[in-house]
């Protein structure tokens, strides 16, 4: 029992140049996140992880992996295939953020209007919707979820390893710069 609780505390697979970053690769801490744009948990974390970005400026890394909960959310997984979309076009960040700053706007109108409003070329964006390498990245993020315990958004890994403080700047920061040393 002890081996399956360890193992759920570890980033299943580790940080790789597939994943979306933010930050240096060479950071000496990476912050992962498994979350849901329809989450409001989520949606309350993502300023802090902006904060946590902005105190740790080239010391911190950040990746969002898609754990979208639609069982409870119904455009959890239309918003990530947006934003995987909005990637094809070199602009997953920008639709990352518009995502949460518009998290009552993810029905499928919704989220053309705001791919027209990121100034992306639509009908590659409709195109790359539904491309099949998007929808395999979406459930290879979702199969890491459950390879590394994760059972709710947001869920964090700090260098691979599970974060199970509270979501807010100071906690975090505080694991974080133990991490770091």
């Amino acid at each position: 029992m002890a081996s399956e609780a360890s193992s759920a505390d570890v980033l299943d697979p580790p940080v790789s140049p597939r994943d979306h970053w933010q930050g240096p690769a060479d950071a000496p801490v990476v912050l992962v996140e498994y979350g849901d744009y329809e989450c409001p948990d989520c949606l309350n974390a993502w300023p802090i992880v902006k904060e946590l970005r902005k105190e740790l400026g080239d010391k911190l890394a950040f990746v969002f992996r898609h754990n979208p909960q639609s069982s409870i959310h119904p455009h959890a997984s239309a918003a990530a295939q947006a934003a995987e979309a909005a990637a094809s076009q070199g602009k997953f960040w920008e639709m990352h953020d518009f995502l949460f700053g518009h998290q009552k706007e993810l029905d499928n109108l919704d989220l053309t209007h705001l791919a027209l409003r990121l100034g992306l070329e639509i009908y590659r964006y409709q195109s790359e919707y539904e491309a099949a390498a998007n929808l395999k990245r979406i459930a290879d993020d979702l199969a890491s979820a459950a390879r590394s315990g994760v059972r709710g958004t947001p869920t964090f890994f700090i260098n691979g390893k599970r974060y199970r403080g509270k979501v807010e700047v100071d906690a975090m920061l505080k694991a974080i710069r133990q991490v770091a040393g």
